[in-house]
């Protein structure tokens, strides 16, 4: 089993039994006149979901032994304990009755699960509940007797007892030292505040810093100018500019691309109704592109604008780069001025004045460290400080014993106010030197010319951030307009299939139809001709003159007809048939796959508007169901959500 399931049987069997016996000690006089039904109740109901959890429990280890026998007998004692609780618990609390449906809910679970399993598999006997052995029980405490709690014999029974009059004092010399320690602990605060704000009104130490070229930057500044050579600095700036002129260059190829389809399909249907005139029934390629051919130019003035705000982006880059490449001082500080020595010394006395400057400031340093060990101190000698033992003896006043007591914080407040005098003097010594530093080293050049340089990186840093910014709305710009044109592109090239499909099968059509009129006149005209010239019966037939029914294929014999002109290269082939008009077979004989419809092709009354693919919406021409008007748009016409984004990058600036 392992140690929590065991832990857990142990536990639950023994509080089982814990309130078994408070159950017992309630039911029996004299506490069941005192006690409520329902605490009764609640107790017994207790008692039973202690006891079935832990045959719950229990049962969970005998399934993974296999002894499933045990297992279900275990289960079935556990849920007729809670059964009989149930049937005689009123009135108690909602919470408890849910956590005892619960634990029934799995008991009852897991003994179907059991009874299946050992009908199928195991068919082992299932022990009665008198032959089943108690659960283990432990105790997490050792009871104690009431009799030995009571023994006054081994020690004092109110020992910790302390009287009202020593507790009262006792909180009177806590507030008395809480007091002392507080006053000292704001001298030894207002103190050290003063000297950092001395120090910083004298620029100190970091013109000492800076003379031994240790410089540093204000720590907002600082992080600004971190971040920014992260992100690849001004250096980085020329890729990005070069990302722009990539994704510019992508965009205008594609849309070139999709204009050059259209007009392509555009220039095939125009030449067909050249060809076949009135025939061509079905409408035209600009009709039907509109509005594609709209958002194209909408993409192309948007281009346009986007090139000239990448015009003014390069050029901001170029225009504010020297101002800009004093981020890309690695590390920063190398940009800052330092101080540096008069070039002509009179007295030569400048490292003199420097070695006492930094004498100075480290005494100042000792200080300081003295104040925090000070208060240190004070903390220390307030957690030893015990006078109850004092107060409880009560031997002489209050008052002199508290006046005894607090005369051992004088020693350390003492030190304190020395402490804070020599800071004072010390701060004194250090303001002359540092004027005489700074006459001798030209301090207030340096520090013009060190804010000079903080505003400066301050610009260059707001500067590249506004510059930064720019580029990459221009990114995100040309990427969804990459997208949007590609998705346009896609829905002409579907487009211009569907329009070769339909185009293939017209031709065909019209072939048919001026292929059967041919016919029809051709056999007309022969027997005219028969009528009226009669050959002599008598005299040897003349050979046979030849009509022209098969004429040249560059000549056509019908009147009011011209040759269609060579089919141009389509992107979809054709077939061999419709490239030039069919020729009339000798006698006016039906020539196959001319004059005879194939099963496979459409009859002359075809729908050429039918879906060339699932989803298509035609049609695009169909001659006996045009209506006066503009003619349906498919699908592809649907303006799409562009652009997305409601962006400044692509308007003049």
């Amino acid at each position: 089993m392992p140690n929590s399931w065991s832990l857990h049987v142990h536990i639950s069997f023994q509080v089982g039994i814990f309130y078994e016996e408070a159950y017992a000690a309630l039911s029996a006089p004299p506490l069941s006149q005192h006690f409520d039904r329902t605490w009764v109740s609640h107790v017994q109901l207790k008692a039973a979901q202690f006891y079935a959890d832990a045959c719950y429990r229990y049962s969970l280890d005998l399934h993974e032994k296999e002894e499933i026998a045990e297992e279900i007998a275990r289960l079935k004692i556990g849920m007729s304990a809670l059964a009989d609780a149930k049937k005689a618990a009123k009135g108690v609390a909602a919470q408890l009755m849910d956590s005892v449906n619960k634990l029934e809910s799995n008991m009852k679970i897991n003994l179907e699960r059991a009874m299946k399993e050992n009908d199928r598999v195991y068919l082992m006997r299932v022990p009665a509940a008198g032959s089943l052995g108690a659960l283990p029980a432990a105790s997490l405490v050792k009871p104690t007797s009431l009799a030995e709690v009571l023994d006054a014999s081994k020690e004092r029974l109110f020992s910790s007892l302390v009287p009202d009059g020593s507790m009262k004092a006792l909180s009177k010399y806590t507030e008395m030292v809480d007091n002392i320690i507080r006053i000292q602990a704001e001298k030894l605060q207002q103190a050290s505040e003063i000297t950092r704000v001395r120090l910083k009104e004298m620029d100190l130490p970091d013109s000492i810093l800076s003379l031994e070229g240790s410089i540093t930057l204000p720590v907002d500044l600082k992080e600004d100018v971190e971040a920014v050579q992260i992100s690849g600095g001004p250096a980085g700036l020329e890729s990005e500019l070069q990302q722009l002129r990539d994704l510019r260059r992508v965009n205008q190829e594609l849309l070139v691309q999709t204009e050059e389809l259209l007009q392509k399909e555009a220039n095939e249907d125009a030449q067909f109704r050249t060809q076949f005139g009135s025939r061509w029934t079905r409408p035209q390629s600009s009709t039907l592109t509109k509005n594609i051919q709209d958002r194209l130019n909408l993409f192309a003035a948007n281009l346009k604008k986007a090139a000239d705000s990448d015009s003014l982006i390069e050029r901001g880059v170029k225009e504010n780069y020297p101002l800009m490449s004093i981020l890309d001082k690695r590390p920063i500080e190398s940009a800052l001025p330092s101080i540096s020595r008069p070039i002509m010394s009179l007295d030569g006395n400048e490292d003199a004045i420097v070695g006492a400057l930094k004498q100075s400031l480290r005494q100042l340093e000792s200080l300081g460290a003295q104040r925090a060990g000070l208060e240190d101190m004070l903390k220390e000698m307030k957690r030893k400080d015990d006078i109850l033992p004092k107060l409880m003896a009560g031997v002489g006043s209050h008052d002199d014993l508290f006046k005894k007591e607090i005369s051992k914080y004088d020693s350390i407040c003492a030190e304190i106010a020395d402490n804070i005098v020599a800071q004072e003097q010390l701060l004194l010594q250090i303001q002359a030197q540092n004027e005489q530093f700074a006459t001798v080293f030209n301090l207030e050049d340096y520090k013009a010319a060190r804010e000079r340089c903080y505003k400066q990186i301050a610009a260059a840093v707001a500067k590249y951030r506004e510059i930064k910014k720019n580029i990459n709305e221009g990114l995100n710009f040309y990427v969804t307009l990459q997208e949007a044109i590609g998705k346009i592109k896609q829905q002409c090239s579907d487009f211009i299939m569907t329009r070769n499909i339909q185009c293939r099968e017209m031709i065909e059509d019209v072939q048919r139809k001026l292929a059967g009129f041919n016919f029809s006149s051709s056999s007309h005209s022969s027997m005219q001709r028969n009528a009226s010239v009669l050959p002599d019966q008598s005299s040897p037939p003349p050979p046979h003159a030849q009509a022209p029914y098969a004429a040249a294929p560059g000549v056509d014999s019908r009147p009011g007809y011209s040759q269609p002109e060579p089919r141009p290269a389509y992107s979809q082939p054709y077939p061999p048939s419709y490239g030039a008009p069919p020729q009339q077979p000798p006698y006016g004989a039906p020539a196959p796959g001319q004059y005879q419809q194939p099963p496979h092709q459409p009859p002359p009354g075809h729908d050429y508007g039918q879906p060339a693919y699932p989803g298509w919406r035609g049609p695009y021409y169909n001659a006996h169901q045009q209506q006066p008007g503009p003619y349906s748009q498919p699908p592809y016409n649907a303006p799409g959500a562009y652009p997305p984004h409601q962006s400044n990058y692509y308007r003049p600036q």
